[in-house]
């Protein structure tokens, strides 16, 4: 079957080697090769100039080799680098990346037409230099509405133009030391300040990428071209100091921007260069900008209003409304005339592209995905040499150019990040967290640490609407930073594995819309309590088990034996437990009050076993949003005034130490039983915490729990909690 979009690529006749070579070749061929060579030359010498250009070249290389190594891994449509960037790294970098990119080719196309027109201005003074440069975009945009390939066609005759001066260059003559080269201080600028004025002459490789989508075979055309003119550049960029250097005087190339016109056989040929090196970078950017904005339309990442700009014409597919968008930023960016604020930033934007594509090359090769099979195999290593080379080369350039792009990309990536959009195509973001995640594991040896503990719960939810509270208090407890998994079981043979993997992805974005960050898991069993040991005894992996059990009380007399062996299973297993006795109205209401009368009362047997569990927790709690500042109360009871001042003494020194914020509150029984005062004394608080004795302390747990909820029916939110974990809770709090 043959869909739209091959047949255009079939239809068009750029699938071949010059379909990408030669916009990508007279773009690095661009205006430094005429005016600045000289100069580099002059301040380094030829040397120095020689290792600026292979070093250059080196990164613009390595780049071309990660293209490569991706073209040829996927079929690369319309969008060139931010094709392959939204297709490896996601939709959100690759429109981070692509917005920018898009706008910097845009605007470049009105910096080559000024470039231009200051040019014909030198030797035509008579002409006005803003009209010149908005006749020439015009023209040139023209050309590219007129079609993809004839607009390619036309840039064979400015190759052959920029060839003509080449060879007259080649076959001059010498020239003497010119007048101004007296005042002339040569060897005034450093080796990498050179280093950065010269790097952009070899940052236009991307121009036959972005017709992506025009090429018959892009898997070939794109590794072919990109790196034949890479090479091609690089011989022509050897030549040229050579040249120069047996003809001219240092001083004499620095003071003359066009000293080739004076040393090339007919000088005049030096101005067709410049010009054809100038209209060839201009028709190459209103090619790809349009192309790079179409992508993004289709994909979703610009805004609605702007969808139209995805529309393609003919059958080629060509974005002729997107290239009159881009018409219009350019002649917008000629009027204005003076971009030299922002040049250096556009070639940040570049070079952004550059890095992020070798990255993506670079984190495919080293996953080794079985989906990633390149035909063009490039070592992950020289990938990732390459991004490096990218930003070390972007802060030589300019420091403070480079910070303002990143914080452009940043500020575009969050916006699309919040925005979720979602890509039709995998990425390679989950083979690295995969990757991160088995590595993390395997590092984890043993139990984990005093120092970085947290709770990791397992929620026994049921359906988390009806108990939406247990929810709060394990994101209130975790932070969104410890691990929680919602849980609930289902009747056995009420659903299929297709159907139950469905209700958890429905519940996965239930949670999501609410702000919940947990797993979902749920299992089938023929009761409730046999499902809840199931996940106990099973759920994890690895070392990464949960650690604590957050349960509702059960209401239901005739399941209390079930739910107190259940409880006493997660004491076996090594599993803390908490049991939220509470309504969800009781604790939505709580939620609802200002955080600062919020008041959480810790009942304190001891720094030892419950203790500990109870402080972390609800430290926790006061540290998150919805309980912060809330006041934490530990409270003690002793038998009379005599051990008041004792105990009051020692409390009020442990919270001090503790550094958790809490008021301690030592209560005199005065012949009133432990009940009496805890009705009394909580039943203003918020939430009250309270040790569960173990399983193996009391002859029968069931009688044991009956009682304490009897107990505690009258007080307000109430947290039973027991640690069983093999972990001293005292060495969490307490430091040495």
């Amino acid at each position: 079957m043959t869909t739209k979009s091959q047949t255009a690529d079939e239809a068009t006749g750029l699938g071949t080697f010059g379909g990408v070579f030669t916009p990508s070749i007279l773009t690095i061929l661009g205006v430094i090769m005429y005016l600045r060579f000289g100069w580099v030359l002059g301040h380094v010498g030829l040397a120095n100039t020689l290792l600026i250009v292979t070093i250059s070249t080196s990164i613009t290389f390595l780049t071309g080799l990660s293209i490569s190594a991706i073209a040829t891994d996927q079929v690369v449509r319309a969008g060139g680098a931010y094709y392959m960037i939204s297709r490896s790294l996601g939709i959100e970098t690759g429109g981070a990346v692509g917005i920018p990119l898009f706008f910097a080719q845009a605007l470049s196309v009105a910096l080559y037409t000024l470039g231009f027109a200051e040019s014909v201005v030198r030797i035509f003074p008579n002409l006005n230099l803003t009209l010149v440069a908005l006749i020439v975009t015009v023209l040139v945009t023209v050309l590219a509405l007129q079609s993809a390939e004839i607009a390619i066609k036309a840039q064979y005759f400015i190759m052959a133009a920029i060839a003509l001066s080449l060879v007259c260059l080649v076959f001059g003559h010498s020239t003497e030391p010119t007048a101004a080269a007296d005042s002339v201080e040569v060897g005034s600028v450093g080796f990498w300040e050179v280093l950065a004025v010269f790097f952009p002459a070899v940052t236009g490789i991307m121009s036959g990428v972005n017709m992506s989508g025009d090429l018959k075979n892009p898997s070939r055309a794109i590794p072919v071209g990109t790196l034949a003119a890479i090479g091609v550049g690089y011989l022509i960029y050897m030549l040229i100091p050579l040249t120069l250097y047996f003809r001219a005087d240092p001083a004499s190339m620095i003071a003359d921007p066009l000293i080739m016109r004076r040393i090339a056989l007919w000088g005049d040929s030096i101005l067709l260069g410049v010009w054809g090196a100038t209209l060839s970078s201009a028709i190459g950017s209103i090619l790809g900008a349009p192309r790079v904005l179409q992508a993004l339309a289709r994909d979703g990442v610009i805004p609605k209003s702007m969808r139209w700009l995805g529309k393609g014409e003919g059958p080629n597919d060509e974005p002729r409304l997107g290239t009159l968008f881009t018409l219009g930023i350019a002649l917008a960016a000629v009027t204005i005339g003076d971009l030299n604020l922002i040049a250096p930033v556009l070639t940040m934007f570049f070079l952004t592209t550059y890095m992020v594509l070798n990255v993506s090359a670079g984190i495919e090769g080293f996953l080794r995905s079985p989906s990633f099979r390149p035909t063009f195999k490039v070592p992950w290593i020289l990938s990732l040499l390459g991004a490096v080379g990218c930003i070390s080369i972007m802060f030589l350039i300019n420091a403070v150019a480079t910070v303002v792009a990143a914080a452009i990309v940043l500020g575009i990536y969050l916006w699309l990040e919040r925005r979720e959009i979602e890509g039709t195509w995998g990425d390679v973001r989950q083979g690295a967290w995969m990757t991160l995640i088995r590595t993390g594991l395997f590092r984890i040896k043993g139990p984990l640490d005093s120092k970085n503990w947290r709770p990791h719960l397992l929620v026994f939810s049921g359906a988390p609407t009806k108990r939406w509270h247990l929810l709060d208090m394990a994101d209130a407890l975790t932070h969104k930073r410890g691990l929680f998994t919602v849980a609930s079981v289902l009747p056995e043979g009420s659903r299929d594995v297709g159907r139950q993997e469905k209700l958890e992805a429905t519940l996965q974005d239930y949670l999501e819309k609410r702000g919940i960050q947990a797993f979902v898991r749920l299992v089938t069993a023929p009761d409730p309590f046999q499902g809840m040991k199931q996940l106990i005894e099973a759920y994890g992996i690895g070392p990464l088990l949960p650690n604590t059990i957050l349960l509702g009380d059960t209401e239901n007399p005739e399941g209390r034996d079930r739910f107190s062996d259940l409880v006493a299973q997660c004491h076996q297993a090594r599993r803390n437990v908490a049991i939220l006795r509470s309504s969800p109205e009781q604790f939505t209401l709580v939620q609802r009050r200002p955080a600062r009368f919020r008041r959480i009362d810790v009942w304190w047997g001891g720094l030892q076993s419950n203790g500990g569990l109870m402080l972390i927790l609800a430290y926790l709690l006061r540290t998150s949003w919805a309980w912060r500042n809330a006041e934490i109360c530990l409270k003690l009871v002793v038998p009379d005034a005599a051990a008041a001042e004792s105990a009051e003494k020692n409390l009020e020194g442990l919270t001090e130490s503790l550094r958790i914020g809490a008021v301690s509150q030592v209560i005199v029984s005065e012949g009133r039983s432990f009940d009496e005062i805890l009705l009394i004394s909580s039943q203003t608080a918020d939430l009250v915490l309270l040790g569960l004795a173990t399983p193996d302390a009391v002859d029968s747990f069931t009688d044991y729990y009956a009682q304490l909820q009897q107990r505690i029916t009258p007080l307000p939110n109430t947290l039973l909690v027991m640690a069983s974990e093999e972990l001293d809770f005292s060495d969490v709090l307490q430091k040495e």
